[in-house]
């Protein structure tokens, strides 16, 4: 009589076993990579906002673009700076633009929700941490409150 080659029911759950204990390994690092990848898109998204914002203030303190009176240097929206702001020292008052397009808040879990109501919000006249909004934008943060891999929250970045 013959003997059939092929693998016993025990090989198989050994087998089995093997590869469930390694893919639950990968998981963890899996997921570790994501947070590194969304917590270096924030921090870019941070800098192009708080440097367009910065722009703007210069801008304004200079007397390139015009503001409100009353207003202080800063933008009323995120929306102004993809806007643009009208060069009001060019002879045929061409546009500034300091921004392309407002980056999305990579940890917000907000679906449907445009880009620029993905942030929080501070006004110049604001006490730190207060996000509540005001008449103006002097800087953002994230919306998100869980701990970064740093342990600092994703909101006082």
């Amino acid at each position: 009589m013959e003997r059939q080659s092929g693998f016993t029911l025990i090989e198989m759950m050994v087998s089995l076993a093997l590869l469930a204990t390694l893919a639950s390994a990968a998981i963890p690092i899996y997921q570790r990579q994501q947070q590194q990848r969304n917590e270096q898109e924030l921090r870019v998204a941070l800098r192009e906002i708080r440097t367009a914002l910065d722009r703007y203030a210069q801008l304004s303190e200079e007397g390139i673009i015009d503001k409100e009176t009353g207003m202080s240097n800063w933008p009323v929206s995120l929306n102004q700076l993809v806007d643009g702001v009208e060069n009001k020292k060019s002879t045929n008052r061409q546009k500034i633009y300091l921004l392309r397009k407002i980056p999305r808040d990579p940890f917000c879990d907000c679906e449907g929700k445009p880009n620029n109501e993905t942030w929080r919000l501070r006004a110049s006249t604001q006490a730190p941490g207060d996000t509540s909004g005001g008449k103006d934008v002097w800087d953002v943060s994230s919306s998100s409150t869980q701990p970064g891999l740093n342990g600092i929250p994703y909101a006082q970045w």
